[in-house]
């Protein structure tokens, strides 16, 4: 049976939205994009690529896809993190986009995004692991389908844009089961569903 990774950069309010990069997600005229890449630390990388394994692939909704692709697949010098997403298999949920999707190695999923995943899950032994894709997660976690979370919890507070909990989320009860804090301040946690 395949697994569910959400790895995901957190503000300590619980904002999810462009950690990466000034121009990554810039919905509903949020400003301040790229605010977790002061706190960048070698161990942020050790505990995703530890999540990731031999067997993984993407696992993506359209928005978080499309910028993935731009920024990794045709990048300016060769790097291993843009040589392992051209690799793998990526699995992408959408309601807008069509077939075929021009990243090598995609799949657009169609139907119900928890029903597809569950297929997935059941007919594979890979880890599916998702960076970003807030609305994704909250759908796969509304039906406990998502088998782990990779929080890095950075220590900022943001006071606005997109939350990776926001109201109205199930309620559910988490387990940690593994927690570090990098040089940099940022606390990496790793929570299952009890």
């Amino acid at each position: 049976m395949g697994r569910v990774v959400a790895i995901e950069h957190l503000s300590l309010d619980g904002v999810m939205q462009g950690p990466a990069r000034p121009d990554e997600d810039q919905r509903d005229n949020f400003e301040y994009g790229g605010w977790a890449l002061e706190r960048n630390d070698p161990a942020m990388q050790a505990a995703m690529g530890a999540r990731m394994g031999t067997s993984w692939s993407l696992l993506a909704g359209r928005i978080t896809y499309e910028d993935l692709m731009g920024a990794w697949a045709k990048p300016t010098q060769p790097n291993p993190f843009s040589d392992a997403l051209n690799r793998i298999e990526k699995f992408v949920v959408s309601t807008t986009l069509r077939e075929p999707l021009s990243w090598r190695n995609s799949t657009l999923l169609k139907g119900d995004p928890s029903a597809a995943v569950a297929r997935l899950k059941k007919e594979s032994d890979k880890t599916f692991v998702i960076f970003g894709s807030g609305m994704l997660v909250q759908s796969l976690m509304r039906q406990h389908l998502v088998d782990e979370f990779l929080l890095m919890i950075h220590p900022i507070v943001l006071g606005g844009g997109l939350r990776l909990f926001p109201h109205g989320v199930s309620h559910t009860t988490l387990r940690l089961s593994e927690a570090t804090m990098t040089q940099t301040g940022v606390i990496i946690a790793s929570y299952c569903e009890r």
